[in-house]
């Protein structure tokens, strides 16, 4: 049994900015040299999730779309009345995608659909120096 943890840094553009780190988290599973287990995907921070999609222009967009419906950016969140910040909506909008994602592999490939990408999305207000930790766990 082996392990390694490794830390993603991306700087994003908020406002729903969604990016594909696929190769990124494959990149960590190859360096760790195991050949089956499970690769944990975890966004420090409130106001980002992790998630899979196919990731193409068309479900980007809708995705975007289909977040504002939920968690609009122009509502009104009791959190901006506790902080005086203008960003509710991205901590709503986190906490209902999630901060990790659990995804297993087997001779050393990521067990991903054909159209499966593991994508970070950037809720926040800002631009964003985001951290996306990597845990790698098998044999």
């Amino acid at each position: 049994m082996g392990w390694l943890s490794e830390t993603i840094l991306l700087r994003t553009r908020g406002h729903t900015d969604i990016r594909d780190l696929t190769s990124q988290i494959q990149a960590v599973v190859d360096r760790s040299g195991l050949r089956r287990g499970i690769a944990t995907v975890f966004v420090t921070g409130s106001t980002a999730g992790v998630t899979t999609v196919e990731f193409e222009p068309g479900l980007v967009a809708d995705l975007k779309t289909a977040f504002e419906r939920i968690a609009p950016e122009a509502a009104e969140y009791k959190h901006h009345e506790r902080w005086g910040d203008d960003n509710g909506h991205s901590h709503v909008r986190a906490s209902l995608l999630g901060p990790s994602l659990v995804v297993p592999f087997e001779s050393g490939k990521l067990l991903l659909g054909t159209w499966q990408q593991i994508v970070v999305a950037d809720f926040d207000t800002r631009a964003r120096d985001r951290e996306i930790v990597v845990q790698v766990m098998g044999e």
